[in-house]
């Protein structure tokens, strides 16, 4: 079997081949935090704002699908905000944005990473085979790694996209993997007496033994499709 070292030359040569690549995998990596900043620092103006027609949630649909889908805001730190600001009402048009933003953040990812699967393929002939044997598992891979909470949405939506697994599946499976979370963020939102205290309870002992309960599961998950 060929090393792994051998994989990681190729996928570093083909960044350098490819700095627009580097600089998506920054962007969906770093533009999270920057934006959870200036959405926490300016939560007075959001809080004036109302949405009293159909309109209005559309508008918001649009509009947390493009930060999501853009890497401009965490999915964890959105759900929590639409709870607080809008209610159980917006729930399902947070669920809306998620598939919206899953297929922004998809397309992203195949421009930006176009032909490194088949560069890997041509240096691995053996990792085509092992992929193509995991076919039929690839919509449980998706679920995992979206209920994970150790990675984010939007290198999970590169890394489907480089795997080339069919958008299809990442709405299928991907949505449902993410429910957990996004029930128990935007549940915390709505609850919330402030913005802030809702900010501040996801670290609360209580949210860390259930991101611990659901990394363990997506864990588990993530390694019986790569155990081989």
């Amino acid at each position: 079997m060929t090393k792994n070292g051998s994989i990681f030359k190729v996928i570093q040569t083909y960044f350098k081949k490819r700095p627009v690549s580097i600089i998506a995998w920054l962007w969906v990596s770093l533009m999270p935090i920057m934006g959870s900043t200036i959405l926490i620092l300016n939560y007075e103006t959001i809080s004036n704002w109302e949405l009293d027609s159909l309109l209005d949630y559309t508008i918001y649909t649009l509009l947390a699908a493009l930060l999501m889908g853009l890497a401009l805001l965490p999915t964890t730190l959105t759900a929590l905000a639409s709870g607080f600001f809008i209610g159980w009402i917006g729930l399902p048009f947070l669920i809306l944005a998620y598939s919206v933003a899953s297929v922004i953040g998809y397309f992203l990812g195949l421009q930006s990473n176009s032909g490194l699967l088949e560069i890997l393929f041509t240096k691995n002939p053996k990792l085509k085979s092992e992929l193509d044997s995991r076919k039929e598992k690839e919509g449980s891979l998706v679920f995992f790694v979206r209920i994970s909470p150790v990675i984010p949405f939007a290198i999970s939506s590169f890394i489907f996209a480089s795997m080339q697994i069919s958008l299809r599946k990442v709405l299928i499976y991907g949505i449902p993997g993410m429910l957990p979370r996004t029930l128990i963020s935007f549940g915390t939102g709505v609850l919330a007496s402030s913005f802030l205290l809702a900010q501040k309870s996801m670290s609360s002992p209580i949210q860390w033994g259930i991101g611990a309960i659901l990394l363990i599961f997506g864990g588990v998950g993530i390694y019986s499709y790569l155990k081989k």
